[in-house]
């Protein structure tokens, strides 16, 4: 099969041909590729980011948000058939220990990254992942149309789902960066609260498309961003900040956007969040970290994408094309997400 594969960092992937992924225990379920998300992430491991936190073996094959069909399952697998149409969680966890037991399986103990950890990803033909990973689809879902939701589309969904306490109406919300994950998040919150949703980004293009898709506010990252936030909350500034960028200074921008009281959720990384901590006490802000989502947010996620309330901008690339998807991604030229499809 054709696979695009790290072969050293600092340098493009290769697509190679590689065989098929087998089956290697009973709950294993192959999967064929129907689309895989280009991600950011995708070129933070081409420059090495992630070498020494995941240890892969070179060469692997990346890619960690996929969805497909069922194409092979082990002898323990009831939950999907082959056939079935699919999206992955990209983190497969164990069911077992205390994080799987406690509802946070993004943090399980056994858990294996598929694309990042030393297991090939899905930017292929093949993939093989595990059960518990797969969530069972509408069979006339497209699944280059939803594979994003997988990684990007549930980490913006578990930061809003953890925000939706605080978002009450007569609230307001930022929302720093329209593009990947940002987009995403704007639609999750205007499906989940009645918040005032203001959007800042750097690029006018993402403030239209966020205007298209809930945002009641838009703001033009041009310096005067801060002051113009705080105008639109009475002075205050937001009762939860979303940052979706968190570098190049965006991460201390965020910080002086928050009311308050208030919290600033950092999504995106990169940069360094640098606060006195009289800041903390005297404003009594917090700051939250937010990291993939759960199993069940992508089975909420998804209920939301089924019925059209969260709908992914997609660009879509062959698969043969993928050096193509991520050099537009790291140049800024995809609006949405880059798909890439076998």
């Amino acid at each position: 099969m054709r696979a695009v594969r790290v072969h050293a960092y600092h340098d493009d992937p290769k697509i190679d041909d590689i065989p098929e992924p087998k089956l290697a225990g009973p709950l294993d379920v192959i999967v064929k590729i129907g689309g895989a998300g280009v991600c950011r992430t995708d070129l933070h491991i081409l420059e090495g980011q992630w070498a020494e936190a995941m240890g892969p073996e070179l060469p692997y094959v990346i890619g960690h948000e996929n969805a497909g069909w069922v194409h092979e399952i082990g002898e323990g697998v009831t939950n999907v058939a082959v056939g079935d149409t699919v999206i992955l969680h990209p983190q497969p966890s164990c069911g077992l220990c205390l994080a799987c037991r406690s509802g946070r399986d993004m943090q399980c103990e056994n858990a294996f990254f598929p694309g990042l950890s030393n297991n090939d990803g899905g930017m292929a033909e093949y993939l093989r992942t595990t059960a518990r990973a797969c969530v069972k689809l509408n069979p006339d879902t497209n699944p280059a149309d939803v594979a994003a939701l997988a990684d990007a589309g549930i980490t913006a969904y578990h930061a809003v789902r953890k925000a939706v306490p605080n978002l009450y109406p007569g609230t307001a919300a930022v929302v720093q960066g329209a593009g990947g994950l940002g987009h995403i998040g704007i639609q999750c919150l205007a499906a989940l609260t009645a918040t005032k949703i203001i959007v800042v980004d750097r690029n006018p293009d993402a403030l239209a498309l966020a205007k298209q898709i809930g945002a009641d506010e838009t703001v033009l990252a041009d310096g005067t961003h801060i002051d113009a936030v705080k105008e639109l909350t009475n002075g205050a500034g937001a009762n939860v900040v979303f940052d979706f960028v968190a570098e190049q200074g965006a991460e201390n921008d965020a910080w002086q956007m928050t009311a308050p009281a208030g919290s600033q959720f950092i999504i995106g990384y990169g940069g360094e969040l640098r606060i006195p901590t009289l800041d903390f006490v005297g404003g009594e802000k917090n700051v939250i970290g937010n990291i993939v989502g759960t199993y069940n947010d992508l089975a909420e996620l998804m209920v939301l994408a089924q019925a059209g309330k969260v709908t992914l901008h997609t660009k879509q690339y062959p698969l043969d094309a993928a050096l193509d998807a991520l050099h537009d991604l790291d140049a800024g030229r995809v609006r949405g997400r880059a798909i890439l499809v076998p």
